[in-house]
């Protein structure tokens, strides 16, 4: 393991509360064990180990890689993305790590890690994800970052990807996906509620999708 491994795996040791960790692990129906470290924990014990780095483009994806391949706990996955928004490391990111954006979700393959990808790492990118494919893609987890993909963005969001992202996935009953579809209708109506209202009243959606896009309409 790399010296920045075993630092972020110390420092989420140090923080950890291992009665919490069997709890955790059973919210998450995750595999990978728990150390107990919860989010605002976690966020202070990363800080100064990321502080000290210095890494260049292909050190920050070997380092992000080996975070979340290697990882024995699901803290280092979750550190292996914080790696990846540290701001200056964030900058570095472009076409060629799209990638490993999709190993990160498919591998991944549960809402709070896809979740965070979508929202956090591919929105900036999506100009150079082929997000259309990700719409239609085989694997319902790269459906619902797509979907998602412009969550957040605000008057940056684009209507038609909205649209187009949705629509491939509207007969779609699967829990996520009709979750993702009504989030991110919800998110929008913030912005241009009058589309979304017209949106829902011309489309075949799922109720839970028409329940959250609605909720604050």
């Amino acid at each position: 393991m790399s010296a920045l491994f075993d630092e972020v795996t110390a420092a989420l040791s140090a923080a950890a509360d291992p009665a919490k960790a069997p709890g955790m692990q059973a919210y998450m129906k995750s595999q990978l064990p728990f150390l107990g470290v919860q989010k605002a924990a976690r966020t202070r014990a990363l800080r100064p180990v990321f502080a000290a780095t210095a890494l260049d483009h292909p050190a920050l994806i070997t380092a992000a890689r080996e975070l979340w391949d290697d990882a024995q706990y699901r803290e280092q996955r979750y550190a292996a993305l914080a790696l990846l928004r540290v701001p200056r490391y964030q900058r570095l990111l472009g076409g060629p790590d799209v990638d490993l954006l999709r190993h990160l979700i498919s591998s991944g393959a549960w809402w709070d890690l896809v979740d965070e990808i979508a929202t956090k790492l591919v929105r900036p990118m999506r100009t150079e994800v082929d997000i259309h494919g990700w719409a239609v893609d085989d694997d319902m987890w790269i459906r619902r970052a797509a979907i998602l993909c412009q969550v957040g963005a605000k008057q940056g969001t684009d209507p038609a990807l909205l649209r187009d992202v949705i629509e491939p996935n509207a007969a779609d009953r699967r829990f996520w996906i009709t979750k993702a579809i009504g989030w991110a209708l919800r998110d929008y109506a913030y912005v241009d509620p009058g589309w979304v209202r017209q949106f829902v009243s011309g489309h075949e959606l799922a109720p839970l999708s028409v329940r959250e896009a609605t909720k604050h309409l």
